[in-house]
């Protein structure tokens, strides 16, 4: 507890915690306007393809249409919680404090433990901001397209849940990419790459491969990280889609896999 605590210390005093809140904030904002014109669109749709009217209809159901405004801001938050969990490890090399670190605290996996805990710490305190904003403004807006709150939903709060899920995962992911590459900047621009360049690549390959070999490559977004994230948060079963369930069980391999490959990593890397 005492290397939490110091990890946590660590956090706060420093400027990059209220920095990425601060570029949360408008983020956040950007996706509710999104998600509202998505929302609009969804629910004045009467023509659909009948190819597509199932995917759709499910797309357009309450508890659908109610969890994305509830877990509004997923997407560029995760990239946010990666990025804080990739600073956690990656100041120490930068500011050259990680010799003093292991110095003070000898057992590595220990210290790795307590970034792992401080960095999932941190990513809940940004879930519970976002959730908190969209618990505020999801009303309104749902109400503003004739939906309702529908916060009695088990599913929406499902959602919400997982969210938080996934929120936590993603910042075991940071703390890996970070201790993998210990150049800050290296691995704060090689995270954004993967994070941004992955999602919307992938979502355009498996689009253009669905269409030519059929719905089943739609199964294939459960690869992609940031795909199964977002697939976690639906407040339905969408068509075609994987359930969400796999997308969290995935999800929760890739943290594991990371955090051990993490903690394996600074156990053997020399730090001078």
């Amino acid at each position: 507890m005492n290397l939490v605590r110091s990890e946590l210390l660590k956090i706060r005093t420093t400027n990059t915690w209220w920095i990425f809140a601060l570029i949360t904030l408008p983020l956040w904002g950007l996706s509710l306007l999104f998600n509202w014109l998505q929302a609009e669109t969804l629910t004045n749709m009467s023509d659909a393809p009948a190819e597509q009217a199932d995917q759709i209809q499910a797309a357009a159901s309450a508890d659908s249409l109610a969890a994305n405004f509830y877990t509004n801001g997923q997407f560029f938050g995760l990239l946010i919680v990666m990025l804080l969990g990739i600073v956690v490890v990656t100041s120490e090399f930068f500011h050259q404090t990680v010799t003093t670190t292991f110095l003070t605290a000898p057992h590595r996996s220990a210290v790795m433990v307590a970034k792992l805990v401080a960095a999932g710490v941190l990513a809940l305190v940004f879930w519970l901001g976002t959730t908190v904003l969209n618990l505020i403004f999801g009303p309104l807006v749902l109400h503003s397209v004739d939906v309702g709150a529908h916060l009695g939903s088990g599913a929406v709060w499902r959602a919400v849940a997982l969210n938080g899920l996934a929120f936590l995962l993603w910042s075991v992911l940071g703390v890996g990419l970070g201790v993998l590459i210990r150049s800050q900047i290296g691995a704060t621009v090689t995270g954004i790459l993967l994070y941004l360049g992955g999602t919307i690549g992938a979502a355009i390959a498996i689009g253009l491969l669905a269409q030519k070999f059929g719905d089943w490559i739609n199964k294939l977004q459960l690869l992609v990280p940031s795909l199964a994230s977002s697939l976690m948060v639906t407040g339905a079963e969408i068509p075609g889609n994987p359930p969400r369930w796999a997308g969290a069980a995935v999800l929760i391999g890739y943290a594991v896999v990371t955090g051990a490959i993490g903690i394996m990593t600074i156990r053997r890397r020399d730090i001078s």
